[in-house]
C-alpha cells in the first residue's frame, strides 16, 4: 500500500534534532543521503563499522525524553506542551500558555491536535524505519565479526520496543512494521489488535536479550561504563516485564469494553485484548521473577541506594542519588539529550521552573501532600490529624471558612515536629522522607547538596507561608475569605515543585541530565502489583517494604494498616501500592499510567485542592496571631526563634480549573480521555488507522 510509505513514514526523511545518547553525533536524518566522506548512499553507511555504528547512536537519539527541553518538532521535548502528571491529581500547572492547561484542563482538544505523546511527531516511526534499515543491510558490513553484528542487530531491536512501548498505553494496537516500507505489499500501516502489539514488543525483546550485556558493568572493551545507555539484557528483561504488567491492568485485560464495547475499535480489540483472563497477570509476574533471577546470578548488579546516615538527610539523599546519578544502581536504563535551550546549560525545563519565570512548575497538590504517611508508616488521615482550631467570619456577609492546626503540644507537628529545650526548639522531621523530595514545604533546610561529603542540610529554612522569603504572595487573599492562586509563581498551591528540579540553592544545572526510563523503585512496584493480582499478598507487602525500610519507615502491614487487611483484601492492597508508587515515582508519568491502566476516572474528575500555611506568633498579649512576614532579614537577626507554629487553610484549586472536575467518572464525555486520538490528518490518508473510542 503506497499511502503508508507516504503517511506513516514521510517525516522519516526529515532532519530532526541531533541529540545524545553516548557518542558524538556527526550526522543527522541527512546522513541517509550522504555520509560522510561524499558518497551519496546507504551503500556508503554500510560498508564501514564506524558509520554502522554512528548510524545506530542516531537511533538513539530519537528515545522518548521526559524532560521538555527545547521546542523541538517532537512533543516531548517542548516545553509549551507540559507533562503527562500534570494531567492527574498529583499536580497543578499554572502557566496558561501550555497545552496541559490550554487544551487539557479546558477539555478542548481534539484529534486535530497533536496529544502529549505523539504518534506521528515523538520520532517513533523514524526509529522503526532506522531499525529495519539495519537488521537489513547489517550483513553487508565489512571488517565486522558475526557477535558484533548480532549484537548491534539487538540493541536495534530493543530500541524498537521502547518505541512502541512509549504509544502502547496511549493508542492500543498498533501499525506492526518489521521491514522498511517499499509501497509494496497490502496491510502495511494497518493497525494491528493489542494482544499482536503486546506480543510483537515482548518477541523483540526476547530476540535482543541473549546478544547484549547484562549491564556496562567495565569486565570487558565492549562492556566499558562508557557505553552506559545503550540497551542492556538487563533492559529488554525489564522492559518485557513492564509491557506485560501494563497489557494486564484493567483497562486492557477486562470483560467490560470501557466506551461502550461498539466502537470499530473496540470490536475489533484494538484497544483492549476483549476479555479477562488471569492468565495475563501470571505471565507478567513470570517476566518479573525472570528479571530478578538474572539479576541474582550477575551479582545483583541492580539495587536499591541505601542511605549512608538513618536520618532525615540521609534517607533523602539516598532516594535522590538513585534517581539524579546516571551511574545509580537503580537505573537499568535511561536516556539522554545533548541539545540544550537557556542559560547556563540547563534545559529549557529546569531554566523555566525558576524562581522568575515559573512556567514549566509541576506544583504538588494537597492530595498529593496527604498521600506520604508520618515518618514512622503510619498513614496521614488530615481528618484526624488536622486539629481544627477555629472558624474566621467576615462580618460584611457571614461567611465563614475553616483554619486548621496541627499540633504536638503548642508547636507544629505537620511537616517538622517541634520540641521546646533551653535556648530554642529541638526539630525533627514528622513525614515520610520523600515528601521532602517530590516537594518543597516549610521549615525545610535550602541545601542539602547532592553530592555532600557529610550528608547535612545547611542553610536557611524554606519560607512558603503567605508572606514568607520564598512564598511572597503566591498564596493571597483577594476578597477576605477567598484563596486564589497566582500565575507562574513558585508555590500557588502552597507546595514547591522539587523533584528533578530541586530549590534554588540546590538547582541540578547538570546539561546531560538524563531521564530514567526503567529502575529499580518502578519494577519492585510493579512486581508488588503482579504479586497482588495472583495472591501472594504477602510477598507483594515484602516487595513495597524494601522502598519503605529504605527511608527508615514500618512495614505496610504494621498495626497502622490492620484494619485495611491487606493480607486478604487485594482491592486495599492495590490502593496502597498506588499510593506508594506516587510517594516513590513522583514526575515520572507513572501516575498517568497508573491512572489510565487502572481506569481511575475518579482522579480525573475530582476536584483538588491547595493549601495556605500562615505563620503564627504571640503578641504582647501572648495570643497567637498571624504574621505575614518572612522569617530571614529582621527577625531572624533580631534574635526571634524559627518560626515553630503555623494555621492551615485548605481551599479548593481555582486556576486552570479543569473541566473534567465533578463531571460523572463513568460518563463517555469522561472515559474517552483514557486513550489518545490518533490525528485526524493520519486517519483521513485512508490506510489502516481506526480511530480510537470517543475521538
Amino acid at each position: 500500500m503506497k499511502k503508508a510509505f507516504h503517511s506513516i513514514f514521510a517525516m522519516i526523511l526529515a532532519g530532526v534534532a541531533v541529540t545524545g545518547c553516548t557518542d558524538e553525533v556527526q550526522f543527522g536524518d541527512s546522513f541517509l543521503n550522504k555520509a560522510p566522506g561524499g558518497s551519496t548512499n546507504l551503500d556508503s553507511i554500510f560498508s564501514n563499522p564506524d558509520y554502522v555504528n554512528q548510524f545506530l547512536t542516531n537511533i538513539y537519539n530519537k528515545q522518548y525524553y521526559g524532560l521538555p527541553y527545547n521546542q523541538e518538532k517532537n512533543q516531548a521535548a517542548s516545553p509549551y506542551n507540559g507533562k503527562l502528571d500534570a494531567l492527574t491529581d498529583l499536580y497543578q500547572m499554572h502557566w496558561s500558555s501550555c497545552k496541559v492547561w490550554s487544551s487539557y484542563y479546558t477539555a478542548t482538544f481534539s484529534s486535530r491536535e497533536d496529544p502529549l505523546i505523539s504518534f506521528s511527531n515523538d520520532n517513533v516511526w523514524q526509529t522503526v524505519h532506522q531499525v529495519s534499515l539495519i537488521k537489513e543491510n547489517i550483513d553487508r558490513v565489512p571488517n565486522m565479526d558475526q557477535k558484533k553484528k548480532d549484537y548491534i542487530v539487538a540493541q536495534a531491536k530493543a530500541l524498537q520496543a521502547f518505541a512502541y512501548s512509549l504509544l502502547l498505553p496511549h493508542y492500543g494496537g498498533l501499525p506492526i512494521i518489521e521491514n522498511t516500507i517499499t509501497g509494496a505489499g497490502d496491510g502495511v500501516g494497518q493497525r494491528a489488535t493489542f494482544e499482536e502489539t503486546v506480543d510483537a514488543i515482548v518477541r523483540w525483546c526476547d530476540e535482543a536479550k541473549d546478544d547484549l550485556y547484562w549491564a556496562y558493568n567495565g569486565n570487558d572493551a565492549e562492556s566499558s561504563s562508557l557505553q552506559t545507555g545503550r540497551w542492556t539484557k538487563a533492559g529488554v528483561m525489564a522492559l518485557k516485564a513492564q509491557v506485560l504488567w501494563l497489557a494486564a491492568s484493567p483497562h486492557y485485560n477486562t470483560n467490560e469494553a470501557y466506551l461502550g464495547g461498539t466502537s470499530e475499535a473496540e470490536t475489533q480489540n484494538l484497544v483492549w485484548y476483549g476479555n479477562f483472563q488471569q492468565s495475563r497477570w501470571e505471565r507478567a509476574l513470570q517476566a518479573f521473577e525472570d528479571f530478578w533471577a538474572e539479576n541474582r546470578k550477575n551479582g545483583e548488579y541492580y539495587h536499591l541506594m541505601q542511605a549512608e546516615n538513618k536520618n532525615l538527610d540521609g534517607y533523602r539523599l539516598a532516594y535522590r542519588r538513585g534517581y539524579m546519578y546516571d551511574d545509580s544502581p537503580e537505573n537499568i536504563h535511561w536516556t539522554k539529550v545533548a541539545g540544550i535551550y537557556g542559560t547556563q546549560g540547563a534545559y529549557s525545563w529546569l531554566n523555566w521552573n525558576t524562581w522568575s519565570v515559573n512556567r514549566s512548575n509541576n506544583h504538588p497538590t494537597l492530595e498529593y501532600i496527604e498521600m506520604f504517611p508520618w515518618s514512622d508508616g503510619k498513614p496521614f488521615d488530615f481528618d484526624k490529624d488536622m486539629k481544627h482550631k477555629e472558624t474566621y467570619t467576615v462580618e460584611k456577609d457571614g461567611s465563614t471558612w475553616d483554619v486548621y492546626t496541627c499540633l504536638s503540644g503548642q508547636y507544629d507537628k505537620l511537616f517538622y515536629e517541634y520540641k521546646e529545650i533551653r535556648g530554642g526548639f529541638k526539630k525533627t522531621a514528622s513525614r515520610d522522607p520523600r515528601l521532602y523530595e517530590n516537594a518543597t514545604v516549610s521549615g525545610t533546610l535550602e541545601n542539602l547538596p547532592l553530592k555532600s561529603a557529610d550528608g547535612k542540610a545547611t542553610g536557611n529554612i524554606m519560607e512558603l507561608w503567605v508572606g514568607g522569603q520564598n512564598a511572597g504572595q503566591c498564596v493571597k487573599h483577594p476578597t477576605e475569605n477567598i484563596l486564589v492562586e497566582a500565575l507562574t509563581s513558585y508555590c500557588p498551591t502552597g507546595f514547591a515543585a522539587y523533584k528533578y528540579v530541586l530549590n534554588q540553592i540546590e538547582w541540578h544545572r547538570d546539561p546531560n541530565m538524563h531521564w530514567n526510563v526503567l529502575t529499580i523503585p518502578d519494577m519492585i512496584l510493579m512486581y508488588a502489583e503482579c504479586l497482588a493480582e495472583c495472591g501472594r499478598a504477602a510477598d507483594a507487602i515484602a516487595q513495597v517494604d524494601l522502598l519503605r525500610s529504605r527511608v527508615g519507615m514500618k512495614s505496610l502491614n504494621s498495626s497502622y494498616n490492620r484494619d485495611k487487611n491487606l493480607l486478604s483484601n487485594k482491592e486495599n492492597l492495590i490502593e496502597e501500592i498506588l499510593r506508594e508508587r506516587a510517594c516513590e515515582l513522583g514526575l515520572t508519568n507513572a501516575r498517568y499510567i497508573d491512572m489510565v491502566r487502572r481506569r481511575r476516572t475518579d482522579w480525573m474528575t475530582k476536584q483538588l485542592h491547595g493549601m495556605a500555611t500562615f505563620r503564627m506568633i504571640k503578641n504582647a498579649q501572648n495570643k497567637w496571631v498571624r504574621r505575614n512576614a518572612p522569617y530571614f532579614g529582621d527577625d531572624k537577626n533580631g534574635g526571634m526563634a524559627e518560626p515553630a507554629r503555623f494555621e492551615y487553610e485548605p481551599f479548593e484549586l481555582i486556576q486552570g480549573r479543569r473541566v473534567l472536575w465533578g463531571m460523572d467518572p463513568n460518563s463517555t464525555e469522561v472515559k474517552k480521555w483514557l486513550m489518545m486520538p490518533f490525528p485526524q490528518d493520519e486517519i483521513n490518508k485512508g490506510y489502516g488507522l481506526i480511530q480510537n473510542p470517543g475521538w
